[in-house]
């Protein structure tokens, strides 16, 4: 395996982010859902404006995993009211960690999923948390292997069928 190397995603990488957010998120949920609700989501969930708008946002962090000079992954990660759900001060949401299926089971995953961590402890924050939906079990299984704990349900509306996402989180303290 390569060398990773994770680098701080900024507004001149929103095309990289988008072209990988697309990529990943397409290989990951579209053996599940229909082709209508894919696309809708697609349309709209990785617009240039939307992902610029969240990159700016000063309590939001995004990271590249990169293998030389190939994107193969991203995370980001919410503070404060950047939050989903939660906005607890004391807390950080990992909102997203994707990669790329060519380097499925090859730690990358656990790269971005470590920095995140530091992140968090760098904070000194008491807990992070997240929302993972319930039919993605390697996504549940890696997080479980990672000490998280579910603590709630909610809806998540992709097109027209609701979906229930697990919130999980991991004390750290």
């Amino acid at each position: 395996m390569q060398d990773i190397i994770l680098r701080q995603i900024g507004t001149d990488d929103v095309e990289e982010l988008q072209k990988i957010a697309k990529e990943t998120f397409y290989d990951t949920f579209s053996p599940h859902n229909t082709e209508e609700n894919m696309a809708q989501y697609m349309a709209t969930g990785f617009t240039t404006e939307k992902l610029t708008s969240e990159i700016q946002n000063e309590n939001s962090e995004f990271f590249f995993a990169l293998t030389k000079e190939e994107v193969i992954g991203y995370f980001k990660v919410n503070l404060g009211d950047a939050q989903t759900e939660l906005q607890d001060k004391n807390s950080l949401e990992i909102e997203r960690i994707y990669v790329s299926k060519d380097f499925h089971g090859k730690k990358v995953g656990q790269i971005l999923y470590d920095k995140a961590l530091e992140i968090a402890k760098t904070k000194n924050l008491d807990y992070v948390w997240l929302g993972v939906w319930e039919e993605n079990l390697r996504a549940v299984q890696f997080y479980k292997k990672n000490g998280f704990v579910e603590f709630d349900k909610h809806i998540f509306k992709f097109g027209n069928e609701d979906q229930t996402d697990l919130m999980m989180k991991k004390e750290l303290k």
